[in-house]
């Protein structure tokens, strides 16, 4: 089994249990977390270009082709070569910023030749993609400032030590006027005024200058002066890319693979896409207790675009903790806990995470389940001799079978709660075994578990979301 496989294992173990317990969440946040560092190197080539296309939107022209390539360099004893270009041009960077360094970060460990291609040429004439006017110019200090800040705010998610920093102003300060005219010679001016916001500019009238025009050439010399064999970008950026293919070939060089990252949706929910002039975003410089915060804010439909964007967990791992939140037997909160977890874990440890999360339950999540409105109710006078799998299927229609009680207790997810009059809350855990035997005599010895010297204000039988408030008259 590989090194990644292993980890599976544990963490799939962990993701099995209760994620409402702090020891649980601890211990998979430092498993999960452990991943950013994990030698990746062992794979087998078709599972390194699987894991790599489970973040993209797409790989282009194919998996299978970005497989070959990978069993190909191996074969010659190298690693690909992995281009991604960094136009720096605000000091303050997101998490959205963080998406395709964390798909860096797994080329990287997967024993592949990364480059950082510096736009300090490029940025000068402002990436046109998705923008509705021009850009006002920058200058070289603002540029180096701008690049200061990113490198700063993004290492937790990728080695800077370990990749060769190229800045484009190597190559495109000395280009003359005929190589460029014969770069441009073969580039139909159709393939530029194809783009969208272009023609969306010019239908409103607004700006657009040669510069921008020949923006995407500019880049696409970068791939061609390196002689990338992929190149990684937002999916705003694949036209740029797919001129990087043309131009490569035009330089007489095989044209590199495309893999484009997703752009994520901010945190207010309304579809945008993670913007600071929107608001609706997490910054990396954030301190610990607000990134949880913000993260803990999003809809509920967000926890799955967020894991895959910014956790190292794998796609089974993610579908099967989604799958435990659609059957009940795991709460959203939870999950998004452990979400909001992962996010700080990675920028400053899991210490952090473990504090910000106590905090956010201390501040927030402390309800008692007096509080709740129109519990159900099981009569313990009337049903207490009745198995807890009976009681769940057949009395309060929580669980569809006894087959599915068992489930939940197999997941840790059934359980008594007792709540004191100072709104305490103590939980016991029912095991499978608890799934057959009658609610009154489990609810008794839960009880005298705690042994508090206390009689609780209230017991209630908890089976994943669902709530029951146990009765006796």
């Amino acid at each position: 089994m590989t090194r990644l496989g292993d980890s599976v294992q544990r963490a799939s173990a962990l993701l099995a249990q209760d994620l409402s317990s702090d020891t649980t969440v601890r211990q998979l946040l430092e498993e999960t977390g452990s991943r950013r560092y994990l030698d990746l190197t062992d794979l087998p080539a078709r599972e390194q270009a699987e894991l790599i296309a489970a973040r993209a939107v797409e790989v282009l022209p194919s998996v299978d082709k970005l497989a070959a390539d990978i069993e190909a360099a191996r074969a010659e004893g190298r690693g690909l070569h992995v281009k991604l270009g960094i136009d720096p041009t605000a000091a303050d960077v997101h998490l959205g910023h963080a998406v395709p360094v964390i798909v860096l970060s797994r080329f990287q460990r997967m024993g592949h030749r990364v480059t950082l291609i510096i736009g300090d040429i490029t940025a000068k004439i402002g990436d046109p993609s998705g923008r509705s006017a021009e850009r006002p110019p920058l200058s070289d200090e603002d540029i180096a400032a701008n690049l200061a800040g990113y490198r700063g705010q993004v290492k937790p998610f990728f080695d800077f030590e370990r990749v060769e920093f190229r800045h484009n102003s190597e190559w495109l300060t000395g280009i003359t006027l005929p190589k460029l005219i014969g770069v441009l010679a073969q580039v139909p001016a159709s393939s530029l005024l194809q783009r969208e916001d272009f023609r969306t500019r010019l239908e409103g009238g607004h700006g657009l200058t040669m510069s921008e025009l020949i923006y995407p050439v500019a880049m696409a010399i970068d791939s061609a002066e390196i002689d990338a064999d992929i190149e990684l970008g937002g999916v705003d950026q694949l036209l740029n890319m797919q001129m990087g293919r043309r131009v490569m070939e035009i330089y007489g060089l095989k044209p590199q693979l495309v893999v484009t990252m997703p752009l994520v949706e901010g945190t207010d929910g309304t579809g945008a896409k993670m913007s600071k002039s929107k608001g609706n975003y997490v910054g990396l410089s954030a301190p610990a207790d607000d990134v949880f915060g913000k993260i803990m804010s999003v809809p509920d439909r967000l926890m799955e675009p967020y894991l895959r964007a910014w956790t190292e967990w794998t796609d089974p791992e993610i579908t099967g903790a989604l799958a435990r939140v659609a059957d009940g037997s795991l709460h959203p909160m939870d999950l998004k806990k452990v979400l909001a977890g992962e996010m700080v874990a990675a920028l400053y440890g899991v210490e952090s995470a473990m504090a910000a999360r106590a905090g956010f339950t201390a501040q927030f999540s402390k309800k008692s389940f007096t509080e709740v409105a129109a519990l159900p109710e099981v009569e313990l006078a009337e049903h207490g001799a009745e198995r807890v799998d009976t009681v769940l299927t057949k009395v309060l229609e929580f669980t569809a079978s006894s087959s599915a009680a068992r489930r939940l207790a197999k997941q840790n997810a059934l359980r008594l709660v007792l709540e004191y009059g100072d709104g305490e809350q103590r939980a016991q855990v029912l095991g499978e075994a608890a799934v057959t035997r009658s609610l009154a005599e489990v609810a008794e010895e839960a009880t005298a578990a705690q042994d508090t010297g206390e009689r609780p204000a209230g017991v209630y039988l908890k089976a994943g979301r669902k709530l029951a408030l146990l009765v006796r008259r």
